[in-house]
């Protein structure tokens, strides 16, 4: 059986937690961010299973598209007119990448929408690569919370006021 992305269940999130402590050690977020986000917004979130084995998932919603809500933070609530979608995280078990898997799922899950995101300095090239730019961040306190050398980035015309329509969760 080979690996597909799939809507993230509330039965997954045991999975996701546990994939996420694995993969961002140094970037620890509580299992309650995951299970509000895909509460807020479950057609943002997805995962990558082969069978009943999760190796990969994917967290995205919309947000101001002015900075990145800060690591580890209970959102509340999405606002009325977000500015962009932003992808709160795409991880990947070391088996799963090089073969284009994020890539998929953001095209699959955004499509040409805007969006940001928050790039761990090692993955600033990877971002680059798909469109993404480094953009001015208004909460320089929420992008601190990442860790050193992590930028805020995005692509299309990033802008406040703007609505965003969902996409359809299949």
């Amino acid at each position: 059986m080979g690996l597909s992305w799939r809507a993230m269940l509330a039965g997954d999130l045991p999975a996701v937690a546990a994939l996420a402590e694995a993969l961002h050690p140094e970037h620890p977020e509580s299992p309650a961010v995951f299970a509000e986000r895909l509460a807020l917004a479950p057609a943002g979130c997805r995962v990558l299973a082969c069978g009943d084995a999760l190796l990969g998932y994917a967290v995205m919603h919309p947000w101001t598209g002015l900075a990145p809500p800060p690591l580890d933070a209970l959102l509340g609530r999405l606002p009325a007119r977000p500015g962009a979608w932003h992808i709160h995280d795409v991880a990947l078990a070391p088996e799963a990448r090089g073969a284009g898997h994020a890539a998929a799922v953001v095209r699959v899950v955004l499509g040409p929408r805007r969006a940001t995101l928050v790039a761990l300095a090692e993955a600033v090239d990877y971002w680059s690569r798909l469109g993404f730019r480094e953009l001015p961040c208004a909460d320089a306190g929420a992008l601190a919370s990442y860790g050193a050398g992590a930028r805020f980035m995005g692509r299309g015309a990033v802008r406040q006021e703007q609505d965003t329509p969902l996409p359809a969760a299949d």
